[in-house]
């Protein structure tokens, strides 16, 4: 038999030192910009810099809001986001479902092409995008964000890889009771996989809320500007703590995001079958 050797004290002492190294290389430059918006624009450009605020200005989230009009700009991306989420699902689910049950003539062939443009560099894809969307008319509309993301090849696969876990004895009993492809689908596939839903779900949503050169691209007019592409057009006009405070306030509900439904994205990503 084995013997299990309990990890000693250089073990712990190695596990320690990279848990504190690596959180406080991911917190410490958040935990800057939250503090430094609370300070003087005098003291941020202070060599050398102060840790803590000697003189503390809260109020600067609220003349941030102010100054930059962030509410119209916060509601920008929400429509942006929120519809980019609706129909990334509304195509990756239906598609991936295909591929995975229905597996059509040369659905492989589809899928290897499919999986083939995740090899193109995003920046190689700009001017063909934005020519299509111009031809289309769709410039300063939240569509010219909502249609490139719905062909998201990542998001199938993902699904795809998780709907072929679903036995098909499952979906046999379904066809058996009446219920045709997309009755099986809305009825039993879906509510299975909403942990993978909400990994994909989380993607889309981050992923349009962040975005820059795509938005920076296609809006021209600063009324249908997203957060990303309106903070730094008033980057160079507005005081850097003012600025800060916006990037911190823009931030926010990516985050809190995270923290409510990161147990829903682990599950999603280590789903690797279904319990009978």
């Amino acid at each position: 038999m084995r013997t299990l050797v309990k990890p000693g004290r250089s073990y712990w002492f190695v596990f320690t030192a990279t848990m504190v190294v690596f959180t406080a290389t991911f917190l410490l430059p958040l935990a800057w910009v939250l503090v430094g918006a609370m300070k003087p624009p005098a003291e941020l450009a202070r060599i050398p810099p102060t840790v803590l605020p000697e003189t503390w200005v809260p109020e600067t989230y609220a003349d941030a809001w102010n100054f930059m009009d962030l509410g119209r700009y916060f509601l920008n991306t929400l429509v942006v986001a929120v519809g980019s989420w609706a129909v990334q699902l509304a195509v990756a689910v239906p598609a991936a479902y295909a591929l995975s049950k229905l597996r059509p003539l040369l659905g492989n062939v589809v899928l290897g092409l499919m999986l083939a443009t995740l090899m193109l560099p995003a920046a190689a894809l700009l001017v063909p995008m934005y020519l299509t969307i111009s031809d289309l008319g769709l410039l300063n509309s939240p569509t010219a964000i909502w249609f490139p993301a719905a062909a998201n090849a990542f998001n199938i696969y993902l699904l795809k890889r998780f709907f072929d876990q679903i036995p098909d004895e499952l979906l046999e009993a379904a066809r058996m009771d009446g219920a045709g492809p997309v009755t099986t689908l809305v009825r039993i596939v879906v509510p299975i996989s909403r942990p993978v839903l909400a990994v994909v779900s989380i993607f889309a949503v981050v992923a349009a809320w962040k975005d820059f050169i795509w938005p920076l691209l296609v809006f021209s007019d600063p009324a249908e500007q997203t957060l990303s592409v309106a903070l730094q057009r008033f980057a160079p006009d507005t005081p850097i703590n003012l600025l800060l405070a916006g990037l911190v306030l823009a931030s926010l509900p990516m985050v809190a995001l995270f923290l409510a439904f990161q147990r829903h994205i682990l599950a999603g990503l280590t789903a690797g079958g279904i319990k009978g």
